[in-house]
């Protein structure tokens, strides 16, 4: 840990601390080494908002946004999109990096290549998808072989959606996928009036509205709670959205919901509702500052190794 870090796990430890004092013990940080693994997770958790703010915040080279380039990154690509206007796009970009993610050894290729249609010419960008998703299925059926890899060429989801296909036979598959998000935006309505539409309705908290594209995300195939929560918590991240989680979401949950019941519970599998835990989550991060994405994020990882810090990459 930095000097920095060190001393907010400082804070942290004394936070928790107090917070079992004023509210009880909580079961899963009786073991030896358990306060310490969860105030890790919180401080990986923490610098990985901050790198993304940092993403927002600084200069980035064009090459970023071309898919041609080795230099491809679609978070950063959306960071100069927004910077330019193009917020249709800049929304794309990061659907388009939560549904491949970021593999640990391949990176962003799969992404990179699907997006720049393999250097064929052309993008897959929001003009082009939004008016014509048939037209994609068509090019990933005739691409698909070479986009698994019969070129030679490794292209692989992340660990997050390894569990994603791209074949074009699947109804759940990377074309289907991309249709519904298209239906789910609703061209010619574009992204901001999305937005818009949904403050008439809920108003203009960040949580509120967040919450509100959250259940509206149904519409959306296989984005299921860690896909969307992941998606939109980006968004806000990258300055792209006005929205913020104000909540875990831990319904449909597996490892934010086996490290909540952990924590208050003893045990991942504790027999404990997700509302109630959430509702708990939140006065635990007003006791100890810690928002609902670092909460989401940390005791996911933790409760993989709760005596034992571990350093989880996703």
């Amino acid at each position: 840990m930095t000097p920095r870090d060190k001393i907010r796990a400082r804070k942290l430890a004394q936070d928790i601390v107090r917070y079992q004092k004023n509210t009880g013990p909580l079961p899963g940080l009786s073991g030896a080494g358990a306060l310490d693994a969860l105030v890790a997770q919180f401080i990986d958790s923490l610098r990985r908002i901050e790198f993304a703010n940092h993403i927002r915040d600084v200069q980035h080279d064009p090459a970023r946004m071309d898919p041609s380039s080795p230099m491809f990154d679609p978070l950063r690509a959306a960071v100069l999109r927004n910077r330019r206007g193009e917020t249709d796009e800049a929304w794309w970009l990061v659907f388009i990096g939560t549904h491949f993610g970021k593999h640990s050894k391949d990176e962003w290729r799969l992404a990179r290549d699907v997006y720049g249609r393999l250097g064929q010419g052309g993008r897959w960008d929001w003009a082009t998808i939004s008016s014509n998703p048939a037209a994609f299925q068509a090019w990933l059926a005739i691409n698909e072989a070479t986009l698994r890899g019969a070129d030679g060429v490794s292209r692989r989801f992340s660990n997050h959606r390894k569990y994603e296909s791209l074949k074009v036979a699947s109804v759940n598959g990377t074309a289907a996928i991309f249709a519904s998000y298209v239906r789910w935006v609703g061209p010619p309505r574009r992204h901001a009036d999305m937005v818009r539409d949904l403050h008439k309705d809920v108003g203009q908290n960040p949580h509120d509205v967040f919450a509100a594209l959250y259940r509206s995300m149904d519409a959306v195939k296989r984005f299921g709670r860690l896909g969307r929560f992941d998606f939109l918590a980006m968004l806000g991240k990258l300055g792209i959205a006005p929205v913020e989680p104000g909540t875990t979401f831990l319904k449909g949950a597996t490892g934010p919901m086996a490290g909540a019941c952990l924590l208050f519970g003893g045990a991942p599998r504790a027999a404990m509702k997700a509302k109630d835990l959430e509702a708990r989550l939140v006065d635990f991060g007003r006791a100890t500052g810690l928002g609902s994405q670092v909460l989401e994020d940390a005791i996911c990882n933790w409760q993989k190794s709760p005596d034992r810090y571990v350093r989880f990459r996703g």
